[in-house]
């Protein structure tokens, strides 16, 4: 088994991420296997001074190891240019001139909304051969859309089961600006880095029949997805900003102790009773992603400092 953290440098760390990173680490190392480090920093203007190096410092400072180099997606473009002109050259891939208004516009009605956002109606299909030919015909940077030529991706969940896979209308794989998109990313990134299961928060579950698709066009082998309830707010929405302060870097300002920050995450997960101090590698042996809560948890409410 090879799992990896794949922290996002756009903010700090808060206690909804840590405990993703916690288990996809347990779930790693409760099976003897590894766990890579992949800094996602390829989100343009929201990418953070310093945010990288305080995640890797969070990271450590709750006790979360891992195997070989830490690699950043920003050194790795290349290798998403050239799976993008794989998708182009085998026509799963076509440039798209559509601006965000002009798909909202054209996907109005109720029922071409998605699960993460309108739905592209397919304008540019076939409208243009190459990016250079869409740039002459209207002035306008192209990104790259992928073709979708189904409504389902069936594929079974390591925690939640078996799954429809609902994907609908094309997606980008590649940005305006040339940069890529993060469904072309990670998948390029997981095979390269021979990654056999990946856990993450569920609010990505649209993102996996994409994803899927995506690894069998380039003829990659796709890794095992586990899907966990994400940590909310009282409001019973993911936590933010408007939940309070629940950033890892705020908590060690305050003195709390790394084993105590675990121990809460491992009771958020059902793993320990309320008030327990732990170290990660204390979980390893008895861990099971079985006795996670199928339901969300709150996660602003501290309860150990």
């Amino acid at each position: 088994m090879i799992g990896r953290l794949a922290p996002s440098p756009t903010g700090a760390l808060h206690l909804g991420n840590a405990r993703t990173f916690m288990l996809a680490w347990l779930q790693a190392r409760s099976q003897g296997g590894s766990i890579l480090l992949r800094i996602e920093d390829i989100d343009g203007p929201r990418v953070k001074l310093q945010a990288a190096t305080e995640a890797i410092e969070d990271l450590r400072w709750l006790g979360l190891d891992w195997d070989g180099a830490v690699v950043c997606q920003s050194d790795r473009l290349a290798s998403y240019a050239a799976a993008a002109g794989r998708l182009i050259q085998s026509g799963r891939a076509y440039p798209c001139v559509c601006t965000r208004k002009e798909v909202e516009d054209a996907a109005s009605a109720p029922h071409e909304v998605g699960d993460d956002g309108p739905v592209y109606p397919g304008t540019c299909r076939g409208r243009f051969p190459t990016l250079m030919a869409a740039k002459e015909a209207t002035g306008r940077d192209a990104a790259l859309r992928f073709r979708v030529a189904v409504g389902e991706v069936p594929f079974v969940d390591g925690f939640c089961g078996p799954l429809g896979g609902r994907i609908r209308g094309d997606f980008v794989i590649q940005k305006r600006c040339g940069g890529p998109a993060y469904q072309l990313a990670v998948v390029v990134d997981d095979a390269a880095q021979c990654v056999t299961d990946v856990l993450r928060a569920d609010d990505l579950l649209p993102s996996t029949p994409r994803q899927l698709l995506l690894y069998a066009a380039l003829n990659l082998r796709a890794p095992r997805f586990s899907h966990v309830p994400l940590v909310v707010g009282e409001d019973g929405l993911r936590l933010a900003k408007r939940h309070g302060d629940t950033s890892l870097r705020w908590f060690r300002a305050q003195g709390v102790a790394a084993a105590a920050l675990f121990g809460h995450l491992a009771f958020l997960c059902g793993l320990r009773p309320q008030g327990t101090r732990c170290l990660p590698r204390e979980l390893v042996l008895d861990f099971d992603l079985a006795k996670l809560s199928r339901s969300p948890v709150r996660g602003d409410t501290t309860g150990f400092c």
